[in-house]
């Protein structure tokens, strides 16, 4: 028997392995009698608990489970949710909330229940990494910082069913925020039930969305159901989400859905590799603008080489974000990013890069063995120490990312680098305790507008893992909080990207575009920028015995951007 190629010993092996694991060979991709779609998973979602959350995986998840008070409709419009109407002025908000929403087990969700989970979010107890996001909220940061009792916080349950908000400062992009996952609600006599157990497995976890999660076994598998009790049932096609794989390879993942196994995966990006087989196979490729942009993070902690401005600029002007995006990594899709800001994001008028263009940084060898002398005078060194970069270990592009860089500085500067992979979880434990010199990293929106990106580096900002520090740029941060005027704000973000440039606080790398594909009788997916990426809660099977045309077997309309706020 002629021997096995890698690919195959791999499928073989996968196959053996989810056997054992009880899952059926019949399973398949969709299953119009019982209306249940399989999916895959890339990695596992770190945590579920909305108050603590803080990756894509975990909100893509979380999306399905939980609802807030506002939610992207089918073209990224906000639409009504928990709240049925609003108010929103320069200094608040109030919300009516619907009679009808219920938790997974019956019990009415009531405006305490938001009162509560944003208490929890702003307790510096519970140390979220997203309490920033509620600062525009009155007393949130104060509270946060251990100056404020919890029940100062500018949110209050007028009765069950309405809910005022106080602003601490002006916020145009509100309604963005309450769509978010960190602004979900939380039950309070479940949670101080289960205490540190609250989410952590499925018998700890309660909804109030879509879907109920019915089963999670950890790096395995999970299992999301209708849920019966969700006040917009009737609208909800789907029975079942399964996930029965957890993988990050490319090739496992390609071959499951070419055996129909699953309609397609999260986070749905097919590799170089994958789109030619994919071509091959004849299959329709669809094309997604995830809103993320990747980008190398230095480490600014005083106690770290690349704390040194000059090291960082000699870095900056080796790597070329074109010649990384279409030549090293070489996935259609992705774009190279000269800036932080993506191009969607709307300044005054117009997209903000064409009111206020920034001129790219100049790929120069010289310059950057010049800024790499000034370095080694400053830092009192002849010879750079081994630097760490720190990526995932899973999937291609890690690997592609880091033996580039690891050339690229050796031949240019004379860098050493040394890699550190880390499974997804590990990774982002490290990022945040700072145990890295640079780190590829990247960051995808949280709402619809500058400031998800910009206060990333802001001092004060618990996600600035990097620990960045400038009181210029905090201070137009904070400039930003207090007016709602487009044009000043958008000559702000202008003045905060040329900081980011000088300061070489990032590499930018590409901005994400998803070519991937799925199953062309699965319809209703709904993708978006900001927030959760791709939800599958309206999503729907096309009968079997149904003949696709042409038209509707076309990629997905792509979501238009829509500026809910000036």
């Amino acid at each position: 028997m002629p021997a096995l190629t890698k690919l195959s010993v791999l499928v073989f092996f996968l196959s053996v392995l989810l056997s054992s694991c009880g899952i059926s060979k019949k399973e398949t991709a969709l299953n119009e009698k019982n209306q249940e779609i399989s999916l895959a998973l890339t990695t596992e979602p770190p945590k579920l608990n909305s108050i603590k959350s803080a990756d894509a995986i975990s909100f893509i998840i979380l999306d399905h489970l939980t609802e807030g008070l506002l939610r992207y409709g089918p073209n990224q419009q906000l639409e009504p949710a928990i709240a049925k109407k609003w108010k929103l002025t320069k200094t608040g908000a109030t919300f009516w909330l619907r009679t009808d929403a219920k938790w997974q087990d019956g019990i009415t969700v009531t405006a305490q229940d938001f009162v509560y989970a944003w208490q929890q979010v702003v307790n510096p107890k519970t140390a979220s990494g997203y309490a920033f996001i509620l600062y525009p909220i009155k007393n949130a940061e104060s509270i946060n910082k251990g100056k404020l009792p919890l029940e100062s916080l500018g949110v209050k349950a007028i009765d069950d069913f309405t809910l005022e908000v106080t602003f601490e400062k002006p916020c145009p992009y509100f309604l963005e925020l309450v769509a978010f996952m960190t602004y979900r609600p939380i039950r309070k006599d479940l949670h101080q039930e289960w205490g540190r157990a609250y989410a952590a497995d499925a018998e700890t976890f309660i909804s109030n969305g879509p879907f109920t999660l019915t089963e999670w076994v950890h790096g395995a598998k999970i299992v999301m159901d209708k849920n019966p009790h969700y006040w917009d049932k009737d609208s909800i096609s789907l029975n079942r989400i399964n996930i029965p794989y957890i993988t990050r390879d490319p090739s496992a993942l390609f071959n499951l859905f070419l055996e129909e196994k699953i309609a397609t995966w999260i986070t749905p990006a097919l590799g170089s590799g994958s789109i030619k087989k994919a071509l091959k196979e004849h299959l329709s490729l669809k094309k997604f603008e995830t809103g993320a942009v990747f980008y190398f993070e230095f480490n600014h902690r005083d106690d770290r080489l690349t704390h040194n401005k000059n090291l960082r600029k000699a870095i900056q002007h080796v790597i070329d974000p074109y010649l990384y995006t279409n030549k090293v990594l070489g996935i259609a899709g992705n774009t190279p990013a000269y800036r932080l800001l993506p191009k969607w994001l709307i300044g005054n008028k117009k997209p903000l890069h064409e009111e206020y263009p920034l001129t790219p940084v100049t790929i120069d060898h010289k310059i950057a063995r010049d800024y790499l002398a000034r370095a080694k005078q400053e830092l009192n060194l002849t010879t750079i120490p081994p630097l760490y970069l720190l990526i995932d270990d899973g999937g291609s592009n890690g690997s592609l990312t880091g033996e580039y860089l690891q050339e690229l500085l050796n031949d240019v500067l004379g860098l050493t680098i040394l890699l550190d992979k880390q499974i997804f979880k590990l990774r982002l434990q490290k990022q945040y305790q700072g145990e890295f010199d640079l780190t590829f990293s990247g960051w995808a929106p949280d709402y619809n507008d500058p400031l998800t990106f910009a206060d990333m580096f802001y001092s004060q900002n618990a996600n600035n893992s990097a620990q960045y520090e400038n009181v210029h740029y905090d201070m137009l941060i904070e400039s930003t909080y207090k007016t709602t005027n487009p044009k000043l704000r958008a000559q702000l973000f202008a003045k905060m990207q040329r900081i980011l440039q000088e300061d070489a606080v990032i590499i930018p790398l590409y901005y994400s575009g998803n070519i991937y594909v799925q199953h062309p009788r699965l319809k209703g997916v709904r993708r978006s920028r900001t927030g959760s990426s791709i939800n599958f809660s309206y999503a729907y099977i096309i009968p079997e015995n149904i003949t696709l045309t042409e038209s509707n077997n076309q990629p997905e309309a792509m979501p238009e951007t829509k500026k809910v706020m000036p």
